[in-house]
């Protein structure tokens, strides 16, 4: 049974981090959301797209405001032929079956429904569909993706799992994993895992299981950024715990801020320019060395929309990360908008941080 999202209201489409934030606590309660819709407060399709929401056999979780919560009741009860009823507050359809504050579910011909209102500054209310199938994703790297569906296929089909794969970035795919039973996907990652040792990471949050792998371990990390402007940083620090790992980051965009925070050489910016390897290696071993940190990462590069050359076109990334004992660095060309070039590095920058220790990570 597919799960539709459908947001009604102006403000989810002009609101982003509200937005976000409505999407992050769905998705980490239902597992999967099949299909997102946006409709505005004055779409005159809304009767006709909610009747064919609920006909389509299907969970769907409607979205909107305090202004429009007691029209989505109305339409719901025209679609089903009901009646709306004030219960604890709130105009609702008679035939809800559950209801919370700002939250309602109903079925309807093998439809549930629940509708969510939510404005600016407000918690989620609670989410009274639940998916029937439990979750689990863990991460992969180094392996082809022909060859991790050789693998896993028969230890899926033993434990009654199904799994998907989406690649976050070349050499990482996040696994996806689906079942009735907890049991089956514990067993199923513990075999996973006896397969691909180094290779295999079970967590939902791959930030959260750095931090704690830091954290246990009594080490920390610190950034030197250019073209991400902040956003590894930002990676880490929208979740719970990154103080006690991150010694903090420098976004050093111009070159005399490199040469002055993070001692680049002024000669290996004028040889080389600061999107290069010579500088990310010069960048990390800055931050390793102002922070005191056990792990530095750096990035540089071009992420557009202009300012590319023959030589170094827009996309184009160095990233250079360093431990105490040892140093890795990558020159990549992503493609993509300027923002989707910034994620792609810092993703990137995040993969070589695991593989460069695999005894802390793995």
């Amino acid at each position: 049974m597919k799960t539709h999202l459908i947001f009604i209201g102006n403000k989810f489409t002009y609101n982003p981090p509200l937005k976000e934030y409505i999407l992050r606590t769905l998705e980490a309660e239902l597992a999967f959301i099949d299909m997102i819709s946006f409709l505005k407060d004055t779409d005159t399709s809304l009767f006709l797209y909610l009747e064919e929401a609920l006909n389509a056999a299907s969970k769907v979780v409607i979205v909107t405001t305090k202004q429009n919560f007691s029209t989505i009741g109305k339409v719901i009860c025209t679609a089903t032929n009901d009646n709306q009823i004030l219960r604890d507050g709130m105009l609702i359809p008679q035939k809800v079956s559950l209801f919370e504050e700002r939250s309602y579910l109903l079925e309807y011909k093998g439809s549930f429904v629940n509708v969510l209102q939510i404005d600016e500054g407000e918690k989620m209310p609670e989410i009274l569909l639940h998916n029937s199938e439990i979750k689990a994703v863990a991460h992969i790297f180094e392996e082809e993706r022909e060859t991790l569906v050789n693998i896993l296929t028969p230890i899926a089909q033993t434990y009654e799992v199904h799994f998907d794969f989406v690649q976050k970035v070349e050499g990482w795919l996040r696994l996806d994993i689906y079942s009735k039973k907890y049991g089956d996907i514990t067993k199923f990652m513990e075999a996973s895992k006896k397969l691909l040792p180094k290779k295999f990471i079970a967590s939902s949050n791959i930030i959260e299981y750095i931090i704690d792998k830091l954290y246990h371990s009594g080490k920390k990390v610190s950034f030197a950024e250019s073209c991400t402007g902040g956003l590894l940083a930002y990676y880490f620090t929208k979740q719970n715990g990154a103080s006690k790992i991150l010694e903090g980051s420098l976004v050093t965009y111009s070159n005399a801020l490199k040469e002055n925070w993070l001692a680049v050489d002024h000669t290996i910016l004028e040889e080389n320019g600061a999107v290069s390897a010579a500088v990310v290696e010069e960048m990390s071993d800055g931050a390793l060395n102002v922070s005191d940190a056990d792990y530095a990462l750096a990035i540089s590069g071009i992420a557009g929309d202009a300012g590319g050359t023959d030589e170094k076109p827009v996309g184009t990334v160095y990233i250079g990360v360093r431990s105490q004992t040892q140093h890795i660095e990558k020159h990549l060309h992503f493609f993509g908008d300027r923002n989707y070039v910034q994620h792609q590095s810092a993703l990137m920058a995040i993969k070589m941080l695991l593989l460069l220790d695999k005894e802390t990570f793995f």
